[in-house]
Formats: structure tokens, C-alpha cells, sequence
């Protein structure tokens, strides 16, 4: 018998069979998201990613949210050195300084993009239109890292102040957000999202 989350049953590998991984997999990842919190929220924890696995990240989830303010930007944004050391006695999160420090740069980041005009959210979506891109891809191989789309968001949110998002993260972040479906074509999801499931 095939196990679930495997290329047998269609469904994209990468989740395996952890029923965490396999929620996210089958209803969040790939699915677009276009409201400010949640997309800088999605930010903040692809940067702690890098490095780590995403089972990693989703089992501390909530306590990023808690240690993080909700990801609310006004409220990290006046985050100061005392905070930072606060959070780097967090065992609810993954504690690195300089992630940890970028966060704060990020949200500082965020709400500059607000006050300028676009905002965040249609900022990232400008990437790609402000429609999703749909791929076909049938195996995991096939997947792309990065992309000259991450590339170049990834230089914009650079220029815009933010930090600790190179191509690679920034086209984990795309893939999560829905930016991006690059669930399989044999994956249920594939035609659900494109569906808009």
C-alpha cells in the first residue's frame, strides 16, 4: 500500500505523512493570500526557515505569533535591543539574533511600504501581476529553488529595507502565499487552488 504524501497518491511529496505537514500541505500552502498580516507573517517565518526544515517552523508557529505580536509591524517595528534579548531566551521560538533583529527591520520595512502608498501586500504581488502563476510541474525534481522571479523580488524587498530574504526564501515565501502554484499537477491541490479552492 502506498504511503499517504508520497508520489503514489499523487499528492506532493515534500509534506510526507506528519498530519502538521500534511494540514498545511492541504490547506494553506499554495493558496493566495493577499491581506498584510498574514503575507508578513509568511515573511518573518520563511527567513527563520532558512536553514531549517518547515516541520521545524510550523511545530513553533505559535510561538512566533505569540513572541512576534501577532506579526502586527506597528507594534514589532518599535521593538528595541531589550526586546531582542527577551526573544533570544525564547524557547518557543527558533533563537537567532540575526533573524531575530531582521524581523524587527522588516516590520520597520512593512509599515514604510504602507506609508509610502502600496503597501505591502500589493507590493509582493506586483512580482506577478497581482494574478498567481500556475505551474505544471509532475515531479518534485522539477521544482524550481529559486527563479528570476524570486530574483528580482528579492532585490526589490532589499531596496525596500527588508532583510534576510534572499531568492531562495523569497520563492518559498511566493510558493506558501500562493504567488506561485507549484503544488504537483497529479496533486489534488494543483486544480483546486487553480479553481480558486
Amino acid at each position: 500500500m502506498a504511503e499517504p504524501g508520497g508520489a503514489e497518491d499523487g499528492i506532493c511529496p515534500w509534506c510526507g505523512t506528519d498530519p502538521l505537514y500534511r494540514a498545511y500541505h492541504d490547506t494553506e500552502w499554495g493558496v493566495p493570500v493577499r491581506e498584510e498580516r498574514p503575507l508578513f507573517e509568511m515573511l518573518v517565518l520563511e527567513s527563520f526557515q532558512s536553514g531549517l526544515s518547515w516541520i521545524t517552523i510550523l511545530r513553533r508557529r505559535e510561538g512566533f505569533r505569540r513572541a512576534f505580536a501577532g506579526f502586527d509591524p506597528d507594534i514589532l517595528a518599535r521593538f528595541g535591543p531589550a526586546d531582542v534579548d527577551r526573544l533570544l531566551a525564547d524557547p518557543g521560538i527558533i533563537r537567532h539574533r540575526g533573524k531575530i533583529e531582521a524581523t524587527v527591520a522588516n516590520a520597520r520595512a512593512a509599515l514604510a511600504l504602507r506609508d509610502s502608498g502600496p503597501g505591502l501586500a500589493a507590493f509582493l504581488w506586483a512580482a506577478v501581476d497581482g494574478q498567481p502563476l500556475t505551474n505544471h510541474f509532475t515531479t518534485g525534481t522539477e521544482v524550481p529553488g529559486k527563479t528570476a522571479l524570486s530574483d528580482a523580488l528579492a532585490r526589490r524587498l532589499k531596496q525596500a529595507g527588508f532583510r534576510h530574504l534572499g531568492s531562495t526564501t523569497v520563492y518559498a515565501f511566493m510558493q506558501a502565499a500562493g504567488l506561485v502554484n507549484d503544488h504537483l499537477t497529479t496533486c489534488p491541490r494543483h486544480a483546486e487552488i487553480g479553481a480558486g479552492a
